[in-house]
């Protein structure tokens, strides 16, 4: 099962819309898991979600967090990055992140629809740098 070079699992995140499911961990231990939708700007993972999720509850008390993204299809592959997590509430920066991730899921044409709907206050604007990276290719080879 061939490694990704850092060019090619940055690529796999950005070439198509797929969905991350990101780790967390709840207050008592207990692991979260939930999809996410996310656009990767330079070595950050970029998403929003609400203040009073698990998920955004979970970060805001510990910032370690892990994604994977993967391609269910043969030969299957997955890219996992274990990271720290920083929010920010920034209304203009929340609208602006909030509508490039829902133009590129949904299309450009639902783009600011998307951006108003989840740039809100209430929002959380995330970002993960990334601390650790396992990107594999052709498991089924």
């Amino acid at each position: 099962m061939p490694s990704m070079a850092d060019a090619e699992w940055r690529d796999f995140l950005t070439s198509q819309p797929r969905t991350a499911k990101l780790a967390t961990v709840r207050q008592d231990g207990r692991p979260h898991v939930a999809p996410i939708w996310f656009v990767l700007d330079g070595g950050e993972i970029i998403f929003t979600t609400g203040e009073d999720t698990i998920k955004g509850k979970a970060i805001r008390r510990d910032a370690r967090v892990c994604l994977c993204v993967d391609d269910e299809r043969p030969p299957f592959a997955f890219v996992m990055i274990e990271g720290t997590a920083t929010v920010s509430e920034d209304p203009e920066e929340l609208r602006d992140w909030a509508t490039r991730i829902g133009g590129r899921y949904m299309g450009e044409h639902r783009a600011e629809a998307y951006g108003a709907r989840n740039g809100v206050p209430g929002e959380l604007l995330v970002r993960v740098s990334a601390t650790h990276v396992v990107a594999r290719k052709g498991i089924a080879d």
